[in-house]
């Protein structure tokens, strides 16, 4: 259980990361991180932070892939975690 929660805390970490530094990037123009790589990040564990995050520095909120795709990653990790808890603690 340890380790889940450091993995989760790292996911997080990285997730937070790397949606300011797309932020960054946009605002001044430079290279940015692919759509992909921020839903592959938020389907890693990242989603939470990551909506948190987007909310709260306004990046991507006019894209309807990020906000109905969050929150539906975080649907599908909270339906898996529930099926998991059952099968295997309950």
């Amino acid at each position: 259980m340890t380790y889940l929660l450091i993995y989760f805390a790292i996911i997080s970490l990285v997730a937070f990361a790397v949606t300011v530094f797309d932020k960054v990037r946009a605002m001044r123009g430079g290279r940015r991180v692919k759509e992909a790589t921020l839903l592959f990040i938020s389907a890693l564990g990242g989603s939470g932070v990551m909506l948190l995050t987007m909310l709260l520095i306004r990046h991507k909120i006019r894209k309807k892939k990020f906000m109905v795709g969050i929150p539906l990653i975080i649907l599908a990790q909270l339906a898996i975690a529930v099926v998991i808890w059952r099968v295997f603690y309950a």
